[in-house]
Order: C-alpha cells, then sequence, then structure tokens
C-alpha cells in the first residue's frame, strides 16, 4: 500500500471517530445530567414524603383524636363536654392500657342511645363502660350497647339518683355479677335484652333481676336465661289464678322472687315431681317457666343471698378494682405515650389544621378554575405531559446507558465465572492425579498386587519360551542345562494350570527330538566338501563342443577344463566318511521315509536326438 493511501485512510478515520467521540462524549453527559436530576428528584422528593410521613405519624393521635370528636360534637354535644370527654379518655387510656380512640368512638354510641346527657355525664358514662368492659373482658361496643340497653330499661331510676352515679352503680353491679355466677359481661348484656323490661314493669329490682340472671346462666346461657324469666313473669297472673296461690301485691306488682318460691315449697315441697310439673307447666303456660323455678327452687337460699349482695354494691369500685388487675403494664406504656402526643400536637392542631385547610382550599380554587377556564386546565395538562415526557426521555437514556454497562458488567463476571470454573476443574484434576497416586501407592503397597503381577509375568515369560522353544530348542537342544530347563518349564506350566482359568497343554519334553550332534557334525562336513568341490558347468557348456576343436584347432584352456570334467575319474565325490554316515542315517532313519508309488513324467513335446544327446552328457560317470 502506498504512503498516500494510508494518509489518506488515516485521515478519513480521524474524520469519522471525532465527531462519533464528541457525540458519545455529549451522549454521557446528557445521561449523566439527566441521572443527577432524577437523583435529585428523588432525593427531594423522598425527602419531602418522609417529611410528610414524618409529621403525619407524630400528629396521627391527635388526628385520630379530633375525628373521633367530631364525630361526637356532630350529636350536638357542647364544647364543654368534648373537653371533658377527651381529658376523660386519655386518663382512661393511660391508667388501663386501652385506646384513647376507642374510648372516645363508644361516646357517640352512648350520645345515640342516652339523650340529654349534660356536662361531664357524657364522660362518666363513657368511662363507665370502659371500666367495666376492661373488668369483665368485654370490648367497649358491647358494653356501651350494654348500658344503652340497662338505661333503657331502668330509666326512671337512673333519673332519679342522677344518670352518672346510676351508671357508676350499674358498673359496679355488674362487674360483681359477672365475678359471682362466672360469667362475662356479653353473656349479661345477651340476658338483659332477652328480658327486656318487663321484670322492671312488674316491680323487680335491679338487684334481684341481675342475681336471678345470673344463677341462672350456670346452666345456660344468658340469652336462654333471659328467654325463661321473660316466660315465667308472662304466666305468672294465669298461674296465680289456676294454683289459688297469690304472687302479687295489693299494688299489682310481682312479690319478691323469694316469697314467690316459699309459696310453690310450701304446696309442693324441695322438688318438683312429675306430676308437679305438669301441673305447673299447664299453670304458667309454658316448660321455660317451670324449668326456670326448678333451678332456683334447688338454691334458694343461694339465691337470696347474692340478691343481698348486689343491693350492697354502690359506685364502681369493684369494676376498678377488677378492671386494674388484668391491666397489662405494656399497654399502659403505648398508651401513656398515644395519650401525651395527643396531648401535645393536640394543642397545635388547631393551627396545622387551618393550614392544610388553606391548602385544600387552594386546591379546590384551582379545581373550580379548571372547571371555569377549560383552556388553562388544558394548557395546564400539557405542561405536565411535557415535563413527564421530558423525564421520561431522560430516564430512557439513563436506561440505556446503565444497560450498556450492565451488559459489560455482566460479560466480565460471565468470563471471571468461567475462570473460576476453569482454576476448580484443574483443581480437580489435581485431586484425582493425586487419588490416582494414591490408589497406586496403596496397590503396590498390598503384597497380593505384587503376587498377581509375579503371576502376570510368570505367564508371559513361558508364553515367550513356548513361542520360540523351536529355535531354542534348535540351537541348545544337545545342553544338559536346556534339557533342565524344559523340566523347569513343564513344572511351571503344570502349577499355572492350577490357577482357575488357566489351562496349557503345551510341554517342552514332549516335543519331536532334534537330530544329535553326530549327525549335525556329518551333514556340515558334506556341506563344507560340496563348496570345496569345482563348480560344475551349466548345461549349455556341456552340450557344445569345445571351441578349439569345434574350429579344427587346438583345444584352449577351457576346453580342457571341460574335457577334463566330463572324465569319469575327475567327477567330484564326497569323502567316503560322510557317505557311509550319510547311508547309515538313511537307514536309521528309514521309517520316516514316505512312499508316493509310481511316478510319471509326461512332457508336451518328444525328447530330440539332440536332447537325448545332452542327456547322457550329463550322466558321464554316474
Amino acid at each position: 500500500m502506498s504512503m498516500e493511501k494510508l494518509l489518506m485512510q488515516v485521515a478519513l478515520v480521524d474524520q469519522v471517530t471525532k465527531p462519533l467521540q464528541g457525540i458519545t462524549q455529549q451522549v454521557q453527559q446528557t445521561a449523566d445530567a439527566g441521572r443527577d436530576g432524577l437523583q435529585q428528584m428523588a432525593t427531594g422528593a423522598a425527602g419531602l414524603a418522609a417529611t410528610g410521613f414524618a409529621v403525619k405519624n407524630a400528629l396521627m393521635p391527635a388526628i385520630e383524636m379530633d375525628r373521633k370528636l367530631g364525630e361526637v360534637k356532630s350529636l350536638g354535644v357542647h364544647e364543654e363536654a368534648l373537653q371533658s370527654l377527651q381529658s376523660t379518655a386519655l386518663e382512661f387510656s393511660a391508667e388501663y392500657g386501652k385506646s384513647a380512640v376507642e374510648f372516645t368512638g363508644a361516646a357517640y354510641d352512648i350520645q345515640s342511645a342516652i339523650a340529654g346527657l349534660k356536662g361531664d355525664e357524657l364522660a362518666q358514662f363513657t368511662k363507665a363502660s370502659g371500666v367495666l368492659a376492661a373488668a369483665t373482658k368485654s370490648d367497649t361496643a358491647t358494653i356501651t350497647d350494654y348500658m344503652g340497653t340497662m338505661y333503657g330499661i331502668f330509666k326512671n331510676q337512673a333519673n332519679e339518683i342522677g344518670k352518672a352515679e346510676w351508671v357508676q352503680d350499674v358498673a359496679g353491679k355488674t362487674a360483681t355479677a359477672v365475678q359471682m355466677f362466672k360469667t362475662t359481661g356479653s353473656e349479661m348484656s345477651r340476658a338483659f335484652e332477652s328480658l327486656g323490661a318487663d321484670a322492671n314493669s312488674a316491680g323487680i329490682s335491679m338487684n334481684e333481676q341481675m342475681a336471678i340472671l345470673g344463677q341462672l346462666q350456670a346452666t345456660m346461657s344468658g340469652s336462654e336465661a333471659g328467654t325463661k324469666y321473660r316466660a315465667f313473669l308472662a304466666g305468672v297472673g294465669k298461674a296465680q289464678d289456676q294454683l289459688g296461690l297469690k304472687f302479687t301485691d295489693a299494688q299489682g306488682n310481682m312479690l319478691p322472687m323469694m316469697q314467690i318460691l316459699d309459696q310453690l315449697k310450701g304446696r309442693y315441697g324441695e322438688t318438683l315431681e312429675v306430676a308437679e310439673s305438669v301441673e305447673l307447666n299447664k299453670a304458667f303456660g309454658s316448660t321455660e317457666a317451670t324449668a326456670m323455678l326448678k333451678l332456683l327452687m334447688s338454691d334458694a337460699d343461694g339465691l337470696a343471698q347474692n340478691i343481698e349482695k348486689l343491693g350492697q354494691v354502690k359506685g364502681m369500685s369493684q369494676a376498678e378494682q377488677m378492671a386494674a388487675d388484668m391491666t397489662d403494664e405494656w399497654e399502659r406504656l403505648e398508651s401513656s405515650w398515644f395519650a401525651i402526643r395527643a396531648a401535645a400536637f393536640g394543642a397545635i392542631l388547631p393551627s396545622i389544621n387551618a393550614i392544610v385547610g388553606s391548602v385544600a382550599n387552594g386546591i379546590t380554587t384551582l379545581t373550580e378554575w379548571t372547571n371555569q377556564y377549560p383552556l388553562l386546565g388544558e394548557v395546564m395538562g400539557y405542561a405536565a405531559i411535557a415535563a413527564l415526557s421530558l423525564g421520561g426521555v431522560v430516564s430512557l437514556l439513563s436506561l440505556a446507558m446503565g444497560i450498556g454497562k450492565f451488559m459489560s458488567a455482566g460479560w466480565a463476571i460471565t468470563m471471571s465465572t468461567l475462570g473460576g470454573a476453569m482454576r476448580m476443574l484443574r483443581a480437580g484434576m489435581m485431586l484425582m492425579t493425586a487419588a490416582t497416586w494414591a490408589m497406586n501407592a496403596a496397590l503396590f503397597a498390598n503384597p497380593i498386587t505384587w503376587i498377581v503381577l509375579a503371576v502376570v509375568a510368570l505367564i508371559g515369560a513361558v508364553a515367550a519360551m513356548i513361542y520360540y522353544w523351536d529355535d531354542l530348542k534348535a540351537t541348545f537342544g544337545d545342553m544338559a542345562i536346556f534339557q533342565m530347563l524344559g523340566d523347569v518349564i513343564d513344572w511351571v506350566i503344570e502349577k499355572l494350570n492350577m490357577i482357575p482359568g488357566i489351562d496349557i497343554e503345551w510341554r517342552a519334553n514332549e516335543m519331536p527330538d532334534m537330530p544329535d550332534a553326530s549327525t549335525t557334525q556329518q551333514v556340515e562336513q558334506a556341506k563344507t566338501a560340496e563348496q570345496a568341490a569345482p563348480p560344475v558347468p551349466s548345461v549349455e557348456h556341456l552340450t557344445k563342443q569345445p571351441r578349439g576343436l569345434e574350429q579344427g584347432g587346438e583345444p584352449n584352456a577351457y576346453d580342457a577344463d571341460l574335457i577334463s570334467y566330463k572324465n569319469p575319474d575327475n567327477i567330484a565325490r564326497p569323502p567316503q566318511s560322510v557317505v557311509n554316515n550319510i547311508n547309515g542315517n538313511s537307514r536309521r532313519e528309514g521309517d520316516r521315509i514316505s512312499q508316493f508309488g509310481d511316478v510319471h513324467i509326461h512332457s508336451e513335446k518328444p525328447m530330440t536326438p539332440q536332447d537325448m544327446a545332452e542327456w547322457e552328457e550329463l550322466n558321464v560317470g554316474g
């Protein structure tokens, strides 16, 4: 390639790579700027969100309390009653470890069920319900419904003694009944819900109603106890007429249960027989009433004591004691922390609510503007979409750059992993080699291995001796040491044949005998004499006349040799001792001569006179 072409290519490369480098640098700068911007946006948004969540989390107790107080306020409760309710809720939460928010929510149900609560009566009703719920292992909502039911039944008594004092008595009596009759606040609530106001309308005191319902719950549920008690009240007027007994006083109010039981015992005794039960069923008009009377008659003295005990309960000290005994200190700690935050941030919550309200009002105004001016809303929408799209482009560019780096890193990891795998493979091969050497060492350290190798070597040696036995015997057959070797080989073969799987039939001493040393020496002498004899002229020389005689002259040296050879006295013969030995050996080995019968020679053309002459010349001196 010429220098001009090379310089031209270099210039073209420079012209292409420089702009590409600039473009790459610009793309990288754009991606970096976009990434930094996104990171700043994400950091700012995360910080703003974290700040918002932190503020909201700090204000949440006050916010939750404010929500529940707002619900109660919607029922027409004055601000003074709301402040008393909030203070009582926080004190109750810190003292018993219960939720102040749930306490405040229960006030809404109480205010809905009991109209006309004034001052701190709402707070007292709610506190009594909360304490009774804690004392009887019931939820606040269930006890709140119970208090509403009891106020509906004993409204007149509550108004006579005062709602706050009455509700505390109800809480104390109910807690005592739960403790006495091994029931729960929920079951007592169901019992009074089933009974309704029938007993109170008949002039029966709360103490007696609660004692009867509690004693019946020893063998049945609260709702079933209320149903049986109600059946008895419904049939008591009819029963007194049929039985000829008096169950009501002069004012028409029913007599206390103990007086009714005493009249029945005077008529039927301590227990009721089958016929007596049938009579009572007919008198009261139901089996539920008779079942209740049987149960109460069996323990009339206990019923009297329970009624008296419940009548002595004043206030809710018993309920408070039971609630305190079941208070969890860890729950108290958590509730106390909640109460502190609710109280502290509750003071500034109105100001914060004003700011939040202003922001909400601004958003509302902006919403109204977009409705009034559709073009403004459209422009704002397009601006928001454009901003988001620009951010998406930058994010896409950063994504592409990130994918490229990720692929490069992945390729590097792949190559590193592959290299590690190859190193592990190499280590594995080294371990295999070491294991192989160790196994070989263990094998050669075992005497059995050497015995096996010796047997294999011995078999190989015997096989080699068998293969080369003919040559060895031809060479060393006349040596005594060799004959002993044959005996040793035969002995080794016999021992090897004792090994399973080896069966060698060959034997050294069973091979044919080789010629003895004298015969071999005579053969060698015959060969030596034959080599010493003058060469025999070829047939061509024998069939021709002497050259000199053929040309009519004197015979030359070659002709003289030929004439001398044809002389019968000059025919070469082996020594007489060799001939005698050969003849003797021939006679000793006559048994090895094979007979083939007559031999006939056939020729395709008859012999010519010249052939006959040559035949005769060949047999000269024979």
